[in-house]
């Protein structure tokens, strides 16, 4: 089950790497039809979408690591899956909290964390 959880976790990663990139770096682009923002509203909001991206990114950088030194340090790998999956969960849980109407964006957000760390729970159960 322990595999299972880093899988997840690498999905969830990867996800987040994605969203990075659509709100860093295409945010102009491909991340204004995905997020749905007019051309106008587009230009006010690329700075903050800018620094957005880059705490996904460093969420799945912290939980990239975790599973590159899974293989070394077990408890340090758990530590950083843990505290990445959790950090996304908690923020899809913000996402949707804050409107709704994004209940679809906090889905792709959380749903592998979610999956991880439900894993990562039955491996330590058992």
């Amino acid at each position: 089950m322990l595999t299972v959880a880093y899988v997840f976790a690498g999905l969830a990663a990867l996800v987040h790497v994605y969203i990075f990139w659509l709100e860093a770096l295409a945010f102009e682009t491909a991340g204004r039809k995905a997020f749905g923002v007019s051309a106008e509203d587009a230009a006010i909001m690329k700075p903050w979408a800018y620094n957005q991206g880059f705490y996904n990114l460093f969420l799945a950088i912290g939980t990239a690591a975790g599973l590159g030194v899974a293989g070394s340090n077990r408890d340090a790998a758990i530590a950083l899956v843990l505290f990445g999956t959790g950090s996304m969960i908690t923020a899809a849980l913000v996402l949707i909290t804050s409107d709704p109407a994004k209940a679809r964006g906090a889905i792709v957000q959380g749903l592998f964390p979610a999956l991880g760390l439900i894993s990562l729970a039955i491996w330590g159960l058992s």
